[in-house]
C-alpha cells in the first residue's frame, strides 16, 4: 500500500481536524477550564470513533477523564497500548505567543498552538496511521487499545489508581509512548531512560514579625541570611549534593554507557552561547548529556523573602522561602529522598531560626535495555522513514507515568518522539514541525506492520 500517497492525499483534512483539537484549552491545572477539558475528551472519543476504534468509552476519575479505545480483530498477533495525553499547560505569559495559542496558525512549516508537539499533535499521529491501515487494508497487523489521559501536566494523580483497577482491560504486549523528541531534526531517537522527581517547599522563621534593620541589625537572626546558608550546605564546591544517602541506588555509567552518551552529546561550546553562558555547571567529571540524562540533580526552583518591590527598604525579614525539586536516577526512591533531604535541612538549620519542610510530587525513574526486541523494531521503522538510525537516548526530564505502566503491566515501554528539543513545549509559541508530522504517521505505521 502507498501510505505516503495516502497520507498526502489526507494531509489537509487530517490537519484541519488536529486544530479543532488544538483549538480546545484543555488546561488541566485550571480549574475554570474543566469544562474545556471535557470538551477535549468528547472530541477526542468522536475521532476514535470516526477512526474506526470500538468500545470507545470517556471514564470519569476524581479529577479530569481518561478516554479508553481499541480494536481486538488480529488473533495471535501482539497487543499494542497507546498512551498520550489531551491536557496541555496553561500559556502564560501570554504577551509572548505571536498568534493566540488556541488559535492554530501555521508558519514557514510548522504549527502554532498550546499542545501542538506535547502531546495532542503526537498523539494524534497515531490514531491517523490507525485510521489509515483500516481505510486501506481493512484490518490492523495487530491488536491496539488506547488510553489517553487529561492530567498528565498535573502529575497524573488518577492514572495510577486507573492502571491498578484496569489491569485487565490495559493488558498489553507493549506500551507505546509519543511523548518525547527527535535528537535534533533529521536524526530520531528512542528513549529509553526518564528520570523520576520529587519535590519540596522549605520555609524559615524567625522573629515573628520584620525589623528595622538599623535598630536590629547585626542583633537578631536574619530569615535570608538564614536561608542561603541552609541551601548552601546542600552542594559542594565541585557540584555534588551533600545531602547523607543521596547517591544511594545511583549507577555507576559502564564504559558502553559513557560511549553512548557520547553519540548524543551535542557541541558544548555552541550550547553555551545559544544560552548566553561563559561556562556550564553540573557534577564534575560528567558530560552535559551525562549530567542531564544519568545522574541525579536537587536544584533550587525559586528562593524568596522580604521587601522585593522598587527601591530600597531597610528590614530584617522574618521568613524565606524556597523552592527544590529533584530528577533522580537508577533505584533512588523519591520517597527516601524526601526524607533524606528533609533530615538534612533540620539538621543543619542556623541558630536562631526555624525550618517547615513540605513534600510534594513523587516519581520514580524508567528504564528499558535498548536491545529489547521491541525497541529494535521501532529503530528499523525508524530507519526505514528517516534513512538514518536512531540513537537510544537517557532523557532528564520526567515522565512518572513511564515507569507504572512498566510496573503495572509488565510490559516494554516504547518511547517514540516525534517532537523537536526546540519547539517551545511548556513556552510560548509551541508549534510542531509539519515535516515530523508527515514523516511520524509513515514510521508508526511501519512500526505497526513490523510488531
Amino acid at each position: 500500500m502507498d501510505y505516503k500517497a495516502y497520507f498526502q492525499t489526507h494531509r489537509d483534512q487530517h490537519l484541519n481536524e488536529l486544530k479543532e483539537w488544538l483549538s480546545i484549552p484543555s488546561i488541566s491545572a485550571l480549574s475554570e477550564h474543566k469544562p474545556d477539558v471535557k470538551r477535549a475528551a468528547e472530541w477526542l472519543a468522536e475521532t476514535l470513533k470516526k477512526a474506526g476504534l470500538e468500545n470507545v468509552k470517556i471514564h470519569e476519575t476524581n479529577g479530569h477523564p481518561i478516554v479508553y479505545a481499541d480494536h481486538l480483530h488480529a488473533p495471535g498477533q501482539p497487543t499494542v497500548l497507546v498512551y498520550g495525553h489531551y491536557d496541555v499547560q496553561p500559556v502564560d505569559p501570554l504577551n509572548l505567543w505571536d498568534t493566540p495559542p488556541f488559535e492554530p496558525a501555521e508558519r514557514d512549516g510548522k504549527l502554532y498552538a498550546r499542545g501542538a508537539t506535547d502531546d495532542k499533535g503526537q498523539i494524534f499521529l497515531h490514531i491517523k496511521a490507525v485510521e489509515a491501515i483500516l481505510q486501506q487494508e481493512k484490518q490492523l497487523p495487530v491488536n491496539i487499545k488506547f488510553c489517553v489521559e487529561g492530567e498528565e501536566e498535573v502529575g497524573s494523580p488518577n492514572l495510577p489508581k486507573f492502571l491498578e483497577a484496569e489491569q485487565e482491560l490495559l493488558k498489553a504486549d507493549a506500551v507505546l509512548i509519543s511523548d518525547t523528541s527527535l535528537l535534533e531534526k533529521g536524526k530520531p531517537a528512542i528513549c529509553t531512560g526518564l528520570r523520576g522527581l520529587c519535590s519540596l517547599e522549605v520555609h524559615v522563621q524567625t522573629a515573628n514579625t520584620d525589623l528595622h534593620s538599623g535598630s536590629y541589625g547585626g542583633g537578631v537572626p536574619n530569615a535570608l541570611h538564614a536561608m542561603v546558608s541552609l541551601l548552601d550546605s546542600l552542594h559542594d564546591a565541585k557540584g555534588r549534593v551533600t545531602v547523607e544517602g543521596f547517591y544511594e541506588g545511583v549507577p555507576e555509567l559502564t564504559e558502553a554507557d559513557h560511549a553512548e552518551f557520547a553519540k548524543q552529546s551535542g557541541d558544548e561550546n555552541k550550547l553555551k552561547r545559544d544560552l548566553g553562558l561563559d561556562e556550564l555547571y553540573g557534577e564534575e567529571g560528567y558530560t552535559f548529556a551525562e549530567r542531564t540524562g544519568a545522574r541525579p540533580t536537587l536544584e533550587l526552583n525559586g528562593v524568596y523573602g522580604g521587601f522585593q518591590g522598587e527601591g530600597s527598604k531597610t528590614v530584617i525579614p522574618k521568613e524565606a522561602h524556597a523552592k527544590i525539586t529533584c530528577r533522580l536516577v537508577g533505584h533512588q526512591d523519591p520517597q527516601d529522598i524526601l526524607n533524606k533531604i528533609e533530615k538534612h535541612i533540620y539538621s543543619h538549620v542556623p541558630t536562631g531560626a526555624k525550618a517547615t519542610v513540605i513534600q510534594f510530587e513523587k516519581g520514580n525513574a524508567f528504564t528499558i535495555d535498548p536491545s529489547t526486541p521491541i525497541l529494535q523494531k521501532a529503530a528499523e521503522a525508524y530507519e526505514e522513514v528517516y534513512g538514518t538510525r536512531p540513537v537510544f537516548t537517557r532523557d532528564g526530564g520526567s515522565i512518572p507515568i513511564v515507569e507504572t505502566f512498566s510496573r503495572v503491566l509488565a510490559a516494554p515501554v516504547v518511547c517514540m518522539g516525534f517532537g523537536l528539543p526546540d519547539e517551545n513545549l511548556h513556552a510560548p509559541n509551541e508549534h510542531f514541525n509539519l515535516e515530523n508530522f508527515d514523516l511520524g504517521l509513515l514510521t508508526i505505521v511501519d512500526f505497526l506492520k513490523r510488531v
